[in-house]
């Protein structure tokens, strides 16, 4: 078993070998100029500053043999599976399907819905494509995780309080333990962030803990 002190809001045990770590849409219509994050009007470069943190947990997760599994949001080429609730919100400068400096914006083979290239999944790591913010939602995930036997689970990618909390909460509802990597995970808006790490590691962790990636990494003996 490994454990975690410092974690939050106590100390953290789990066994590595029944353990994944989930990437979450650390893609380069979120992440780059030019994408769908900056098409919504955000500055891109807080998610662009943990990409090196990312590596480092990904890194700590391979070495220690775990699962990893890489997730990205991203809709078919006709948008049968983009509900126009979804599609229409907003008023970003280019749509969920339109044409941008990526190819179509969250369109599923376009280059602007590939994972970054300093994060690439590594060749037998599962990648899910997610057409919601939750990334159990219309996909396998479940399938997988129970195949590989996995009970608990550590979270990165973005953003925080969107896909990556979405994702914990039908986690946590699905009985596994959950952890999320404080540096390893980012959102457009700081105090967003800030509120949803509070928020999952609240009331004696009812939705999960925190910690850091040299926490993490320490406790997997990297």
């Amino acid at each position: 078993m490994a454990r975690i002190d410092g974690a939050l809001p106590f100390a953290f045990t789990f066994d590595p070998a029944r353990t994944a770590l989930i990437v979450i849409d650390m893609q380069r219509d979120f992440i780059e100029d030019g994408g769908f994050g900056a098409s919504l009007g955000n500055d891109v470069r807080p998610l662009q500053a943990i990409v090196p943190t990312v590596a480092r947990l990904l890194d700590g997760a391979r070495s220690a043999g775990m699962p990893v599994i890489h997730t990205r949001e991203c809709h078919l080429p006709d948008l049968s599976d983009c509900p126009p609730a979804k599609r229409l919100r907003g008023k970003p400068s280019a749509r969920i399907g339109d044409a941008g400096p990526m190819g179509r914006i969250l369109i599923a083979g376009e280059p602007g819905a590939e994972i970054v290239p300093d994060l690439l999944p590594l060749g037998g790591e599962t990648v899910i494509d997610k057409p919601g913010k939750g990334a159990f939602h219309a996909t396998p995930l479940m399938e997988v995780l129970s195949g590989l036997g996995v009970t608990t689970l550590l979270f990165a990618g973005v953003t925080t309080e969107v896909c990556v909390q979405t994702t914990m909460r039908e986690a946590n509802d699905r009985g596994f333990d959950c952890l999320l990597v404080e540096d390893a995970t980012e959102s457009y808006f700081p105090e967003f962030k800030a509120a949803t790490l509070a928020m999952v590691r609240a009331q004696g962790a009812i939705v999960g803990w925190t910690a850091t990636t040299d926490e993490v990494r320490r406790a997997l003996g990297a």
